[in-house]
């Protein structure tokens, strides 16, 4: 495949007792479409890690793990010290992630150090950003510094949607 496809799209989505979830149709067609299953069949892998920055996970597909890889190399080699020396925290903050099962419907099962770390209980707000997607508890988001006012909006509207204060 020579061209990728963007992770555009947001939703809501409820998670169980169990950490059982859905990935929203729009993000979930594009894990599809970026690593398609070699039997044809619905549903896949998705990646789930935590954000570098942010209290919220990451999520993507197998075949974005070697441009990752790649860009933090690049990261890496522009921030090596002339004794050699470089920020190790780079590849560790990026390197956290699990393959993780989703079935044709997209439910999949969050693991539980992501989901412990970002805070994620009984909602998953889910946010298309080209390479990748991040997964957030909305309140956590609302609250959060540095992220843009827009998808904090964006959320606020779908938890107003389902009735879900925040």
């Amino acid at each position: 495949m020579s061209e990728r496809a963007d992770y555009q799209g947001d939703g809501l989505g409820l998670v169980d007792d169990k950490g059982r979830v859905a990935i929203p149709a729009s993000l979930r067609a594009t894990l599809a479409a970026n690593s398609p299953r070699p039997d044809g069949k619905d549903g896949g892998t998705v990646i789930i890690g935590v954000h570098q920055k942010h209290p919220c996970l990451i999520a993507y597909d197998p075949a974005y793990v070697p441009i990752l890889k790649a860009k933090l190399d690049q990261r890496e080699a522009a921030y090596t010290s002339d004794d050699g020396e470089y920020d190790y925290n780079i590849k560790r903050r990026a390197a956290q992630g699990e393959a993780t099962p989703f079935d044709g419907s997209g439910r999949f099962i969050m693991p539980g150090f992501p989901r412990f770390h970002a805070n994620i209980g009984a909602h998953a707000f889910f946010y298309g950003v080209f390479d990748y997607f991040e997964i957030w508890d909305p309140k956590t988001l609302v609250q959060a510094d540095g992220v843009a006012e827009m998808v904090k909006s964006c959320a606020r509207y779908h938890c107003q949607l389902k009735g879900i204060a925040l």
